[in-house]
This record gives C-alpha cells, sequence and structure tokens, in this order.
C-alpha cells in the first residue's frame, strides 16, 4: 500500500506492508538511525517521534498511521530549531545529558514537543513530560538541568519579544 506525509519538512512517500511499524519504515526506507529500537513495546522511548506536533512511540504506530500526516524526527529537529539547534546541543552537551546517547534522539524530540508549546513549564511538567523516557546512563538530573536551562532561556526570549 502506498502511503505520502511530510517527513522533517519534506514530502515522502514509501510503499509499505500494512503491517510494517512506522519505525521499521523509517529506518529501513527512510535511512533515519535516530530511532532506536530498544524495548519496542512503548515502554523506553527511544523511538520517540513526533506525530503532528505530538510525541508517539514509533515502535508501536503502523506506518500506514502516518499517512496524510507530519513526522518529525531528532534529525528534523535541528532543522526546525535551526540557528537555536547548536545552543539546544551546547546545552545539553555541557549539561552532561549525553552518555551512551541511545535515548537522546527521543529525550530532543521531547523537548522540541515541550519547547514548541510555548508555555511556562515547570521541574513537575519536565519530569511528566519524560516519565516515558528510559535513561540508563544519567540518572535524569544532568537531562532535567538541560532542559529547565533551555525551556527558561526561551521563556525569557518570549517576554523580550513582546
Amino acid at each position: 500500500m502506498k502511503i505520502t506525509f511530510n517527513l522533517n519538512g519534506s514530502s515522502a512517500e514509501a510503499e509499505i506492508s500494512p503491517s510494517l511499524s512506522l519505525a521499521d519504515m523509517l529506518r529501513s526506507q527512510f535511512k533515519i538511525y535516530s530511532i532506536h529500537l530498544g524495548c519496542e513495546q512503548g515502554v523506553c522511548g527511544a523511538c520517540t517521534v513526533l506525530l503532528d506536533g505530538k510525541s508517539v512511540r514509533s515502535c508501536l504506530m503502523l506506518a500506514v498511521q502516518a499517512d496524510a500526516h507530519d513526522i518529525v524526527t531528532a534529525e528534523g529537529v535541528a532543522l526546525l530549531e535551526g540557528e537555536n539547534w547548536e545552543n539546544i546541543e551546547s546545552t545539553l552537551v555541557q549539561s552532561g545529558a549525553f552518555q551512551c546517547g541511545f535515548c537522546t534522539s527521543g529525550m530532543v524530540v521531547s523537548l522540541e514537543e515541550i519547547l514548541a508549546n510555548k508555555a511556562l513549564v515547570t521541574r513537575s511538567d519536565i519530569l511528566s513530560r519524560l516519565s516515558g523516557q528510559v535513561c540508563r546512563c544519567t540518572g535524569y538530573e544532568p537531562i532535567l538541568l538541560a532542559f529547565e536551562t533551555l525551556l527558561d532561556a526561551a521563556h525569557l526570549l518570549r517576554k523580550e519579544q513582546l
């Protein structure tokens, strides 16, 4: 079956089997390797992508469900954020939020979802959003610190623009 969708801001189409997962399609047909398949049960969050701006587990979603939708992966976040991407990347690195890197793409996609919301976000909100993201290396504190730093900076920037 043929589907069409937007992938990281560009039109895409694929010929797929109705039982193919979104994660498998993105990895095999579009060479999107930031999507990691950890548990393949929707628990670890390493396969998280944005579907029309909302985070979803691509291992649980069928590729056919992406038809006529917008998909953003970690690679697309760098494109969406443009020159802000360097600030995001350096803050994550300086905070020690990266270690083995397996969870990183899911974390980056989750951060983009929070940033796009443009609301003032508390530590509790961040913890809630990251509750489905498993990181076995950092103990989460460096990730929380990085997210708080980035969200505080985004909030200040928005206040200055008003």
